[in-house]
């Protein structure tokens, strides 16, 4: 009896037609919303249906744009990403479907040196074939961190006695795939 080894199929990320987006609460009453700019990742599926694809993600710190260059120098700088010493957030992990096209991303992110089991929800939006023949695969993925996790702990008060910045930082990422031929 002959038990045939299942295949992965490899997948790279489309930074072209992907996005890394996160959203913090300014003064508490306020949202900033960021950007990523370079970033790379690739998935390992042995389904179709990417149930149990393993998943590596990597993005550049110093790519980060909140469309206001204090703050992003701010946010490079030792105060929260300490980019110098730590240049990339990393992701590795497992991506779960749970029923029809709504998945769970499990894994641990790495950001300044402290690495956390995190959990977020992925919707898997189908494949396609594009006009010059590549497959491509789609993702929309949300998650919620708590930064202080990673050692991101610069705040300050105002007279009113608010943060300046939310604890909780929410993650936004659509994901185009294209297959390794």
């Amino acid at each position: 009896m002959s038990t045939a080894a299942a295949v992965a199929t490899k997948w790279n990320l489309d930074t072209t037609h992907s996005e890394v987006q996160f959203k913090v609460k300014h003064l508490v009453i306020a949202t900033v919303t960021g950007f990523f700019k370079k970033f790379s990742g690739s998935v390992e599926s042995v389904s179709e249906d990417f149930d149990g694809a393993s998943i590596e993600f990597s993005l550049d710190v110093n790519s980060i744009d909140t469309n206001q260059a204090d703050r992003d120098n701010h946010l490079k700088s030792a105060d929260f990403f300490a980019a110098d010493q730590y240049p990339t957030l990393d992701f590795n992990g497992t991506l779960v479907k749970i029923s029809g096209n709504d998945y769970k991303l499990n894994g641990d992110l790495t950001i300044r040196g402290t690495t956390k089991p995190v959990e977020m929800n992925v919707e898997f939006g189908g494949t396609m074939v594009d006009p010059w023949g590549n497959t491509k695969a789609g993702f929309e993925i949300n998650g919620k961190i708590k930064r202080k996790d990673f050692g991101l702990n610069w705040n300050a008060i105002t007279e009113a006695g608010g943060m300046v910045v939310s604890e909780d930082v929410k993650i936004h990422i659509n994901a185009e795939l294209a297959k390794v031929q």
